[in-house]
């Protein structure tokens, strides 16, 4: 084989090696960024409101109207300001847990509940739950496909004097015959809430 022929097969190979790795590159990078943008999207519209009370978007629920209050550990109050059924079949919660003492309040692990699953997701209101005594039912805080709570979660892990995290929980809906559930949550006595 001559010089010649041998420089004009190594460019055409070059050529082609370059053409394959700037395609797939190019691949690469529109995949990554539809990827991403599908990826924020999706986290963007799964992600439950914050701490701060602006819920990220979300509704800011009224905390004018109070169902109940119960006293719980340390001087921190669980306000619960609705309970509302939702067209889809689901029962939302939406309160407060006020810290009404003199001293900071360190959120108890307690309070993302004892699931392995749930637990490697962050700080969560998991282990919150509500109970039908009149159908006999128990309901757990429900989760996403992803396994995570649908419940306020990733809060600071702890709630300053006079301040309040503001929080909602997501049940599955009790019977339509059902008008009143007790909420238990650890570290507080049993809440007894009527639903609207």
């Amino acid at each position: 084989m001559s010089i010649p022929h041998v420089r004009k097969l190594r460019r055409a190979a070059t050529a082609a090696v370059l053409a394959v790795g700037l395609t797939l590159s190019m691949a690469a990078c529109g995949g990554d960024s539809a990827k991403g943008e599908k990826e924020a999207s999706s986290s963007a519209s799964s992600k439950p409101a914050d701490d701060s009370g602006n819920g990220g978007g979300e509704t800011i629920p009224d905390t004018s109207k109070v169902l109940v209050t119960v006293k719980g550990d340390s001087g921190v109050d669980m306000v619960i300001n609705s309970a509302q059924r939702d067209t889809g079949g689901f029962l939302t919660i939406n309160g407060q847990l006020k810290n009404t003492g003199s001293g900071i309040f360190t959120t108890p692990i307690q309070w993302s509940g004892e699931e392995q699953a749930v637990a490697g997701t962050g700080r969560s209101l998991a282990a919150m739950t509500l109970v039908d005594s009149q159908a006999k039912k128990r309901y757990y805080v429900l989760r996403d496909t992803d396994n995570r709570p649908l419940t306020t979660s990733g809060f600071d892990p702890s709630i300053e004097p006079g301040k309040a995290l503001t929080f909602f929980a997501q049940f599955p809906a009790p019977e339509l015959s059902t008008n009143q559930v007790d909420l238990q949550f650890p570290g507080f006595a049993v809440a007894t809430i009527e639903i609207s």
